[in-house]
Parts: structure tokens; sequence; C-alpha cells
């Protein structure tokens, strides 16, 4: 049975573990009104080097537990959850919540914008090695040349705080010299836990080429979804909740960064 939304129905977000941060965050500036329920998948992170069939079960639970929040859409904050469970998730939930993945929306930017130059991908084993990027990229036949690079030691380094400093600099030096992105006009950065480094991928390339920060993106395509569905929130006090299947210290410090203020994170185990 279809379920009818009121508008002040919450955004429900899922990732991993603090990556997906990044894009409640910039859902969170976008759109002030909207409520949001985010789900850190803290005791499986990273997805990155998980299997499809791992990633679609913990996506299946953790979308179960959305949907008892009542959340009017739910948004898949992590590349590599959206390569390998976005399908199944729609059919799961059919009409009970529109699905957002982070792929797409980035996909059409770059087509749109991007014909006939070279562009880079960084992202986890598991979504370099999907080829969804290069497929979906492809067939908009738009003479654009994407280079893949996996880079696995990013999103270990990010969630232990690993950034602007000597080991950071050192990883990220390593990846980024790679001839696969060498003379690209702009970097899809393929993960939602890299917009924390983009800072200082961004020096690396003396700030001369375009990073393309999925959070961003993403929080545009739920703004013109939810606009042109009638859903938009009116509310001038909405509630964020922070969910976790393992309670760790780093993930509060990180929530309560993002959203300056003490964040109180509820443990909810998907499987008890």
């Amino acid at each position: 049975m279809q379920i009818i939304y009121n508008l002040e129905s919450p955004i429900g977000i899922f990732d991993s573990g603090i990556g997906g941060l990044t894009v409640a965050h910039a859902i969170s500036q976008l759109l002030p009104q909207e409520s949001i329920v985010y789900f850190g998948d803290t005791a499986h992170l990273p997805y990155g080097d998980k299997s499809e069939a791992s990633i679609q079960a913990y996506s299946i639970k953790i979308a179960d537990v959305l949907l008892k929040k009542g959340c009017k859409v739910i948004v898949i904050a992590c590349n590599s959850a959206s390569s390998a469970a976005y399908e199944l998730l729609k059919e799961y939930v059919r009409k009970d919540a529109k699905i957002i993945n982070v792929i797409d929306p980035m996909v059409q930017l770059v087509t749109s914008q991007f014909a006939g130059k070279k562009i880079g991908l960084i992202g986890t084993k598991r979504t370099i090695q999907s080829g969804v990027y290069t497929k979906k990229i492809k067939d908009a036949n738009k003479n654009i040349s994407l280079s893949a690079l996996p880079t696995p030691l990013l999103v270990p380094m990010i969630e232990e705080g690993f950034f602007n400093n000597k080991i950071s600099h050192e990883i990220l030096e390593k990846y980024l010299t790679d001839s696969s992105l060498k003379t690209i006009d702009a970097l899809i950065l393929g993960c939602t836990h890299y917009p924390l480094i983009k800072n200082e991928i961004s020096s690396f390339y003396s700030h001369n080429i375009t990073l393309l920060d999925s959070s961003e993106v993403v929080a545009q395509a739920l703004k013109d979804y939810l606009t042109s569905n009638g859903l938009l929130s009116n509310t001038t006090s909405p509630i964020h909740q922070f969910l976790v299947s393992d309670y760790t210290d780093s993930f509060e410090a990180s929530t309560r960064i993002f959203f300056r203020k003490e964040v109180h994170l509820q443990k909810h185990p998907l499987w008890n």
C-alpha cells in the first residue's frame, strides 16, 4: 500500500560511516527546513571492500529502518551502495519512498557540462570495479574520456581522522600522480568521504582543475525532486536524528563538527 506523506516527513540518508555526513550537511544547508534521519552503518564500514550481496543485505535492512521512520525520500549517500544496491532498493521500496543515489545526478552533471573533456574519477574498489560511471557516461555519447582509479586507502584514512597532515599528503600524492589522471579537466570525487579532503586534493592540483563534489550535486537533485513533486517541507523546526549500527567516538565527533551542535547518537543494530 502506498504511503501518503505529509510535507514534514523526513529525508532518510544512509552510508557506511561518516562520509555520508557530507551529503547530510549539504542537504541541511540547501534545504534547512527539511528534517533528516541519518543512518551510519558503522558496524560494517567501509562498504568499498564488501561483496555486492553484503552491501545489498545491509541496504535493505537500513531501508526498513528509514521507512519505519516515515521517510519520504531515501538518499543512498554512498557510491559503493549506489552501484551495488540502487536497483534492488528501488524494486524493494517501490512506492513507499523515492530512492536517490549519488551516481546518477553526478553523471547527469558531467555529461551536460563536460562534453569532449577528459575526466578523472577516484573511488573505492567496489565503485570503480562496478564500471557504473564508465558505462553511464559512455552511454550518453558525449565524447567524454573517463579515467577511473581505485583509491582504497582514502576511506580508512578519513575515518581515522587523517587529513591535512604528512600521512594524508603522501597517500594523496601516491594516488593523484598516477599516469591515468594526467591532463584531466575535472575530477569526480566518487566517494562521499572525499569532500572531507577536497581542499587537500585541490591544493595538489594547485587549484587548476574542477573538483566535482557529489554531496552538492545530490543535494540539488533532492531539492529538484521535492520541488517538482510538491514535497518541500515548510516547517520552521526541523528535527535531525542520527542512528548508528555501532557507536564510535569518532562518528559522534564528526557529526558534531558538521552540524555545529551537540548530537545525540542512537545505537540501532541492524541485526539483534
